[in-house]
């Protein structure tokens, strides 16, 4: 099938690289010359495993080129996909407005039967909003449909989750638009396929998304009640997610959630509720507990230093969760940022997400960046753990706590067996694991010696 994706950030890339990895032929457009050039040459410009490669194979195929001229794409295609950033307005809302520009420059283009589909997170009724638009401008003659595909992509598995996904939401309002989205999603996709109308389609996204976001704040609230109590909220979270009902994902608790989607998505649902006057209390309270949780880890800190002023701290991950190099909406920037305002020397390490970190903090006398975890521990008061990124699990302690000045580790990630971390001899503050750990004076002199 002929495709046309408008939009190549991690939504439009993955999916433009994957159905031309699938046969199809696709014409993906943005208006950025540069990001044209460089993706033509192969480069992704965004982390994601395995991306750089199949980009590769497919643009040497000829099934995948990159434009910026939209009627290449339009004049190309029996489907076009709206793949561009939705993000929060100041009240929570979700600003449309490169939608509504994708929608007016494609409406001329339009010759012949051409399906829009929004793949973007995007508020119910956008799609009558898209129609309203192409109406004001398309052709009188030409014809087209609205429909809706929303994606349930997680960055660091979006290749494997667009290729092999738990399920396909499409959203159409004729029996031409269902059967034009089902031939594309026809044998290559063997998962269930919920077919429903253009508005629905739009609400199972938001409500996907809060439901996550609800499991995440949930488990951190228990995480609460755990450190007061004593127990270990780790433990907890297994025989909760043992329950087939609930299942373990999402009840891992530390510094919740962040990233592009998740916050604006969670934000945007709530609005929308408003709108319409229903009581969405309960996400309000998933969204300040969410808020919380820097505040926690920061307190924590203090507690470990007492003083942070002029203190050396190694800060490990900053990317919003592992796999990716994307630090929108991570927790970890209002961490450093306080940090920093506190007079904190900061030795920062991310094995993919320093870069786009620097263009938020570049590097000066008290905010460096580290080439390794090692580094970042080197004459550290403290060890702080904001991203649980796999390689920090396999970290040699002994050697980590050889090179920092006082064996001080605050986990945001909950990354480690507290009783492992007292035999190697350090003090560990965690989030939601009962008492802080800390190591008896004989166990600390003889893990020096």
């Amino acid at each position: 099938m002929n495709l046309g994706i408008f939009g190549t950030g991690y939504v439009g890339l993955v999916s433009a690289v994957c159905f031309a990895d699938l046969g199809h032929s696709v014409v993906a457009v943005d208006k950025d010359p540069e990001v044209v050039a460089r993706l033509r040459r192969g480069l992704p410009g965004i982390y994601e495993p395995g991306l750089e490669e199949m980009l590769t194979r497919n643009l040497e195929a000829s099934r995948l080129r990159f434009t910026t001229h939209p009627e290449e794409a339009v004049c190309h295609s029996e489907v076009v996909f709206l793949c561009v950033g939705t993000p929060s307005r100041s009240d929570g809302s979700s600003d449309l407005m490169q939608v509504e520009e994708v929608a007016r420059s494609l409406a001329p283009l339009i010759n012949g039967y051409t399906l829009i589909v929004e793949k973007s997170t995007v508020p119910v009724n956008t799609g009558r909003l898209i129609d309203r638009t192409l109406r004001r401008f398309a052709p009188a003659a030409c014809s087209y449909e609205v429909a809706s595909n929303p994606e349930f992509l997680r960055e660091g598995s979006a290749i494997n989750d667009f290729l092999h996904p738990d399920r396909i939401v499409i959203g159409a309002d004729s029996e031409q638009a269902r059967s034009l989205m089902l031939d594309l999603y026809g044998n290559d996709f063997a998962c269930p396929k919920v077919v429903t109308d253009v508005k629905t389609a739009e609400l199972i996204k938001h409500a996907s998304n809060a439901f996550l976001a609800s499991k995440i704040s949930f488990i951190n609230m228990v995480s609460n009640l755990c450190e007061e109590l004593g127990i270990d909220v780790t433990t907890v979270s297994k025989g909760i997610g043992l329950d087939h009902r609930i299942g373990p994902h999402f009840l891992n608790a530390g510094l919740g959630f962040g990233g592009s989607c998740l916050p604006k998505d969670l934000k945007a649902f709530m609005k929308i509720a408003e709108e319409h006057q229903v009581d969405f209390s309960l996400l309000r309270a998933v969204d300040r507990i969410n808020e919380d949780r820097v505040g926690r880890l920061l307190r924590k800190i203090d507690q470990a230093l007492w003083v942070v002023r002029g203190k050396t701290i190694g800060v490990l991950g900053v990317a919003f969760k592992p796999d990716t190099g994307d630090v929108r909406g991570a927790p970890s920037l209002e961490v450093l940022a306080r940090l920093k305002e506190a007079g904190a020397v900061l030795r920062v390490h991310d094995p993919k997400g320093a870069q786009n970190l620097q263009r938020i903090h570049p590097p000066e006398a008290n905010f460096r960046y580290a080439a390794s975890p090692y580094e970042a521990a080197t004459e550290a008061h403290a060890l702080v753990i904001l991203t649980e990124w796999e390689e920090f699990r396999s970290l040699d302690l002994a050697r980590v706590r050889s090179l920092m000045c006082t064996p001080i580790i605050v986990d945001g990630r909950n990354l480690f067996a507290p009783a492992e971390l007292m035999r190697k001899g350090f003090e560990y503050h965690t989030l939601g694991r009962g008492d802080v750990t800390i190591p008896s004076p004989q166990l600390e002199i003889l893990s020096v010696s």
